[in-house]
């Protein structure tokens, strides 16, 4: 008998659980433009409440809610400080520039972690008339294409502090910032405290079938309705979304851990693979990336021939993200794999 495809592409391919899929067909619904969806005004309620903040908004991706607030902290002709492969950079199609009329000053961290000491110098903030001003700072945590690392709490608090001492607002895409929160041992709240925005994903590992939340001040997320509906975010009887989203909010936080094992799982799994280089000390949530002496694209094009699913995220890279519907069982043939597939690309070198 045949195995099933094992797909670590992304966490984004996570199912909704039967719960999820009870709720979302017994929800109560209305116009979410009008605001009278209370399923969805549930949803944003808890959201503020979990992150300690004012409110909250549903948005159908985390890229709407991280371009609505760049649009809420900015105007045309603003620099925004981030990461040098943060997501806003490279998977957000050019929309800081097209929406907000603002560009982006790439600063690199450390294995995707920023610091005040490598943020400000980056910075202006003087006044000169000839010279773009920084209308923001931008942090990601975890940082996607570092591997999913982590930005330690003191260094989140040391980020808010800088950025408002010199008069700027600070955001946080925090796509995944509840893996960031079990990784540390602390709580959502605490690591994002002082951020003035902060954007989550409800569809990632927390296994909601679509959306993100973007929360902050009500002054904020009243202005982010209106940049919503600009973008085409307004819908109608979303309720059915918001109800899987309260028990991904309320529920799937506490098996993230899981996931992260798995992770690490596969790190030692692949550690010494002839034509795969990885350290397994910097996997610290959900997210391996390795490195092939192959081409990647094609060394992910024989995983998939040999049943599972990767990406490829750089020549000579590939990603494997772990979640829940892929048991640690499966991360360990998953491991075989990558290791046949390496095997065999040797072989042809």
């Amino acid at each position: 008998m045949n195995q099933p495809i094992i797909d670590l592409r992304s966490d984004t391919v996570t199912k909704p659980t039967p719960e999820m899929r009870a709720a979302m067909a017994a929800a109560e619904v209305g116009d979410d433009v009008y605001a009278e969806d209370p399923t969805i005004n549930r949803l944003e309620a808890r959201a503020a409440e979990v992150f300690g903040k004012e409110a909250a908004i549903f948005v159908p991706t985390g890229s709407m809610g991280n371009q609505i607030a760049l649009r809420l902290h900015t105007q045309p002709g603003k620099e925004v400080v981030c990461e040098a492969r943060a997501h806003v950079l490279d998977w957000e199609m050019g929309m800081a520039a097209v929406f907000s009329g603002c560009q982006l000053r790439t600063v690199a961290g450390q294995r995707g972690v920023l610091r005040w000491q490598d943020i400000e110098p980056a910075l202006s903030t003087t006044g000169l008339y000839y010279r773009a001003q920084t209308g923001l700072v931008w942090i990601e945590n975890t940082h996607n294409m570092a591997g999913g690392t982590v930005t330690p709490l003191a260094v989140m608090q040391e980020l808010v502090a800088g950025a408002h001492d010199r008069g700027l607002p600070i955001h946080l895409d925090g796509a995944r910032v509840f893996n960031a929160a079990v990784a540390l041992g602390t709580d959502v709240a605490t690591l994002t405290r002082g951020f003035d925005t902060v954007n989550f994903c409800l569809s990632k590992g927390l296994c909601a079938p679509v959306g993100s939340m973007l929360v902050g001040s009500a002054a904020d997320i009243a202005r982010a309705r209106s940049l919503r509906k600009a973008l085409g975010g307004g819908m109608r009887q979303a309720g059915i979304l918001a109800a899987a989203g309260l028990i991904a909010l309320d529920e799937m936080p506490e098996r993230l851990h899981e996931d992260h094992a798995n992770a690490k799982l596969l790190a030692s799994s692949l550690n010494g693979v002839e034509g795969v280089s990885i350290d397994p000390a910097e996997v610290e949530t959900n997210i391996v990336i390795f490195g092939v002496e192959a081409d990647a694209a094609k060394f992910v094009a024989d995983l998939k021939a040999a049943g599972m699913l990767a990406g490829a995220v750089g020549p000579r890279s590939v990603r494997l993200v772990t979640h829940r519907d892929v048991d640690t069982a499966a991360c360990g043939r998953a491991a075989e794999i990558v290791q046949q597939v390496a095997a065999k690309a040797l072989a042809h070198a």
